[in-house]
Order: structure tokens, then sequence, then C-alpha cells
């Protein structure tokens, strides 16, 4: 018994022990943490870039452009790395645009080096407005040049604005116009043994194609043939006057391709000099030198520069206090029911900021800029209320369309008192739908079955059971009804007959510039333009300020941003390192897919969503 009891006692000391060192622990964890957010606030306030006397510019972007930064809590962001997307430095476009137009005053900046080796593959919208930008940038009279080994698409289009564009003797330009491509489940999902049911209403309303056939239907073809064509011309003709050139130049027939390849060599290098796509071949020493020879040295043996990144926090709010304010309100991403974060358009918290500019006497207009392919229509129309409401308050609405505004995102614009677009906006896509998978053939194939009883014919409705032929009528009723709600929209703010909206509806994509024609939006023109426009409406005439309607994140939740950033990546090499480069985009457009439904939330299953205007291949 002794022996027993001395037992129980080194347990019960062991247990004590355990606990107190996970005590320990967490308490070492969370002093590690705060003093992290402490060194961080510290570093973020007391660092401050020196600008030198006199330096180019060096736009170095590095990931993708936005409308306005993501907010990405740590739990999300370690879950994004299993997923395999990988971390990324976001750019906002009103910040870019706002440091070549300062850059372009400022005396200390001499010129522009273009270096855009890791910026993302961008919408030709956005990548419009940066030119517009650059170009005011060469009105000033200092000199741009664009260095790089290689160029991708989106990455020579701005490059193409340069005074002079150099590039590596063994780089390359890189074009490979727009495409829409998806992946196609039907067979698979039929080999499993899963059902989809689909309820949509629109000819060409393609989302749900991808889970009910096997490839493009006639219809989605033809009408992404009208608006991907539009884009690329509109891509070629800038290209084509920017470096003095034929169009054509730029989407050659294969066999003149190989022609004019074969000419040099194969030397892809050559080949784009000879197309007048670049202006001279230098290795990175004779870069560095070439820019020296323009910009001076400095002590790192290179040419005098500062880094987009070390200048943009120099720059000054150049807007001054005003009670006359045109609230800018930033619509970006998937529409959602809720409260959402930054990045992903919430009904409830979208609405809110609306709402925040009605009650404030100081606003006296209201700029919703729209980024979205669409998402929930109960959401959506949550958003649209309060822009009633803002009008009934006697404020005036102005929609600035940003790449894509379509589905949900023309539907939160369409009772706006003016609707501007920019030629090369993806929009329309006025159309709606449901989609429900069950999977009772698969289960009743391992042996499962599901039976019960219930008190309505609603009872037991799930993934796990056929879906009665009654539940499904009534859920295309309920399609029709919403897609009859979305054209009334249309038609009566557009001033239109329900005929001629649905015949501008049906789901069909639409550019800017056919918008335009077809009477989907009022004009066309850029973000400058639409606040002129909005600040016209309140008669404020060139006194006033822009207020951008955000909730700015914490401190705290900075930190842990940047803190699950760092996780991310570690946890994306260990777990994506071990799939072969070749396969990893594939293996990720699947999960995406078949993530996409799961991600969404609208209460009644409804949703006015644009799959063809994500699946852009710029």
């Amino acid at each position: 018994m002794k022996m027993l009891l001395k037992g129980i006692g080194k347990l019960f000391r062991g247990i004590w022990k355990l606990i107190s060192f996970a005590r320990q622990l967490l308490i070492n964890l969370m002093f590690l943490v705060i003093l992290g957010m402490v060194f961080f606030l510290f570093t973020q306030s007391s660092k401050q870039p020196e600008l030198p006397k006199e330096a180019a510019l060096v736009l170095d972007l590095t990931g993708p452009i936005v409308e306005q930064r993501t907010y990405i809590n740590p739990v999300d962001n370690l879950t994004g790395s299993m997923l395999g997307q990988p971390p990324i430095q976001e750019n906002v476009l009103f910040d870019i645009v706002e440091a070549l137009r300062q850059a372009a005053t400022d005396d200390r900046i001499t010129g522009l080096v273009l270096y855009l080796q890791d910026m993302d593959e961008t919408n030709l919208t956005k990548l419009r407005y940066i030119a517009k930008a650059l170009n005011e940038f060469k009105e000033s009279g200092k000199p741009v040049y664009a260095v790089g080994d290689n160029y991708k698409q989106s990455q020579y289009y701005l490059s193409s604005y340069a005074d002079k564009i150099i590039m590596s003797p063994d780089g390359g330009v890189l074009l490979t116009g727009y495409g829409s491509y998806s992946l196609y489940y039907k067979s698979l999902l039929e080999k499993l043994d899963v059902n989809t049911h689909v309820f949509r209403v629109g000819t060409y309303k393609s989302f749900v194609e991808p889970y009910t056939l096997d490839g493009m239907s006639d219809a989605a073809r033809e009408a992404n043939t009208v608006w991907l064509n539009q884009l690329w011309d509109a891509f070629t003709q800038d290209v084509a006057t920017n470096r003095n050139i034929e169009a054509a130049t730029l989407t050659p027939k294969i066999d003149n391709l190989l022609a004019d390849l074969k000419a040099v060599n194969g030397d892809f290098a050559q080949l784009s000099v000879k197309l007048g796509l670049v202006d001279e071949l230098l290795t990175r020493p004779q870069m560095r030198k070439a820019l020296i020879d323009v910009f001076g040295e400095n002590d790192g043996h290179s040419f005098n520069q500062i880094s987009y990144y070390d200048y943009q926090p120099t720059l000054k709010d150049r807007s001054l206090p005003n009670d006359n304010q045109v609230a800018v309100v930033v619509a970006s991403g998937a529409i959602m029911d809720g409260d959402q974060r930054q990045g992903t358009i919430g009904g409830d918290s979208t609405a809110a900021l609306l709402r925040d500019a009605r009650y404030d006497d100081k606003v006296k207009a209201v700029l919703l800029r729209v980024d979205s392919p669409g998402g929930s229509a109960f959401a959506s129309e949550v958003i649209r209320n309060e822009v009633d409401e803002l009008r009934a308050a006697g404020k005036p609405v102005v929609v600035s369309m940003s790449s894509v505004a379509a589905s949900g995102g023309y539907w939160i614009s369409s009772s706006a008192d003016r609707i501007i677009a920019q030629p090369t906006t993806i929009t329309g896509s006025i159309g709606i739908f449901a989609i429900l998978t069950t999977f009772e053939k698969g289960l009743e194939n391992m042996g499962v079955y599901s039976d019960g009883v219930g008190t309505t014919p609603f009872s037991g409705v799930g993934v796990t059971r056929a879906l009665p032929q009654g539940v499904a009528e009534m859920f295309q009723m309920g399609i029709e009804n919403g897609y009859q709600r979305f054209i009334g929209l249309v038609s009566e703010h557009r001033n239109m007959s329900l005929e001629q909206a649905d015949k501008v509806a049906q789901g069909r994509v639409w550019t800017g510039q056919d918008a335009l024609n077809l009477g989907l939006v009022d004009e066309l023109g850029d973000f400058d333009h639409a606040v002129k426009v909005t600040a016209s409406l309140a008669n404020l005439g060139e006194d006033y300020e822009l207020r951008w309607m955000t909730e700015p994140l914490s401190p705290a939740e900075m930190f842990l941003q940047q803190f699950g950033t760092d996780a991310k990546a570690w946890i994306a090499e260990a777990i994506w390192g071990e799939v072969p480069a070749a396969i990893q985009p594939v293996t990720r457009q699947v999960v995406t897919d078949l993530t996409t439904l799961a991600n969404f939330n609208d209460p009644k299953g409804q949703y006015a969503f644009c799959i063809n205007c994500l699946n852009i291949e710029k």
C-alpha cells in the first residue's frame, strides 16, 4: 500500500510538473507575441526611408494590383497555405497612381525605371489607369526606362509606355493574348455518382457549366469570344501606338511567327528587337551602367535610385480638410452575406459604410467603386437598398466600374444616379442561379442509405438524399422570381421595358463599350472622371475632399496578419513543396473550383455570379 501511494504521488507530481510547464510555455508564448507587437509598432513608427537628393524612382512592383488591400486573419492565412496559395504582397492601384503623380512634380525624382519582373498579371482596366499616370509623368520631361530579363504580358503593357525598353540578350517578350478557360467535371461527377441539380435563368449564365457539361456551350463560346476579342484589340492598339508598330505585329499567324523566328536562328530576344518590341539588348551589368550614365552613380555602385516601396511611405496627403466630402466606398471581391473583411464584399459591412456616409453631414455625395464578379443575390440587394437610401437623403451616388462589375456587381450598381464604366470593364452577366449536389447514389453504392420520417415535404432534404421533384420545382420558381426582380431593377433604373432588359440580360457578359451602347451604363470614364462627375452632381465645384470609407486595421491586426503570412509561407513550402511544379496549377484550380460553392453563403442559395469574369487568362 505504501508503494502504491508513493507511485500515485509521483504520478500527480509529474502531472503537476506537466501543467506547470504548459502554463509557463503559454505565458512565454504570449510574452513573445506581445514583445513582437511592441517591436513591430516601434519599427513601423520610427523607421522612415531616406530619399536621396536626386534619384530615379524604381517601380518594382511585386504581387497583384488590387483596388483595396485584403485583410486575412492568421487562421485563414494558414488554411490558405494548405490549399496551396502562396503568401502575397498586394499593391493598391490608387497608391501606385498617386506615387507616380507626386513623383512627376518631385524635384528629387529625376526619372522613372520600370522594373516589373515580379508583378502579377493584371486586368487591362487597372493597367490603363496606371498607364494614364505614366503618361502624366512623361509630360514632366523626365525620362522613363523599362528594364527586365523577360516581359510577361501585363509587364510588357506598362513597359511599352517607357521611352526605352531594355531586355536581357537571353530574354523574350511573352504575349499570350486573352482567353477564358475552365475545367469541366460532368463526367467525373457521374463516375462518382454525384447528382448535380442546377436551377438557373439566362442562356449565357455559364457558372454552372463546369458541373453540368464536359466543355463550353456554344452560347458561352459565342459571348466570350466577343468580349475577349475586344479586350485584346484594346491591348494591341495601345501597345502598337506606344511602340509605333502595326497592331498585327502583336497577333502574328503561327506560320509567320515561325518564319521570323527561324530567320534569327530561334533567338527570341533578337526577334523582339526585329519586331520593334524592345529597343536594346543588354546584360545586367550593361543595364546598370546605362542607368548610371543617365541618373548618376550611388555608393552601391549602381544608379541613384529609390524603390517604390521606400518612396510611397514618404508621400504626403495633398488633400485639405473640408466639410464638403465625397465619400469613396470600395466594393471589391465576391459578394457575401453578413459582415466581411476587406477583399470580400459583405452585405452588412458594405451597407454599413454606405449608411455611415448617409448620416455624416460632411459627406455630400458617394462614389461607389465596384470591382466584383458578384455573389450572393440577397447581400447584393442589401447593399443596393442603402444606395437607394442615400439617394432618398439627397446625396448623389455614382458608380465607378473597375475591371469587373458583373452579375451581383451590376446589381449593386443598378440604381445609382450615374454608372460610369471603362471600355475594357467586364459587366452585365445579368442572371441568377442555384446549384445543389447530392450524394445518395454514391452512398448507396457503398451500402449507406438514408431513411426516416418528417413533418413537411422539406424535412430531410439535404446532400444525402435524392432531391424531391416538388422541391426542385420550388427552387426553380425561386430562381425565376429572382431573375425577374433583377431585370425589373434594370428596367426601372435604366429606362427600359422588361423585354429590352431581358434581351440584354440572359447572363451575357458585355464590355463597358458594349454596355454603353446597350444603355446599361451612362458614360465611359476612369476613376478620376467619376470623381468629377460625383462632385458635379452634388454641386461642389472644385471645393471638396475625397474621403475613403474603410475600416482600418488595428496595430494588433496588422501584426497578426504579418505573423500569419510568415507562418503561411513555411506551411505552403512544407506541403506544396512535395507536389511536382508541373501539376501544381491544375491541382490548385481543382481545389478552387470544388470549394467555390462551399464559400458562398446566400441564405436562399441564390447567386448572381460571373465565373468567366474570373477565368480570364491575362
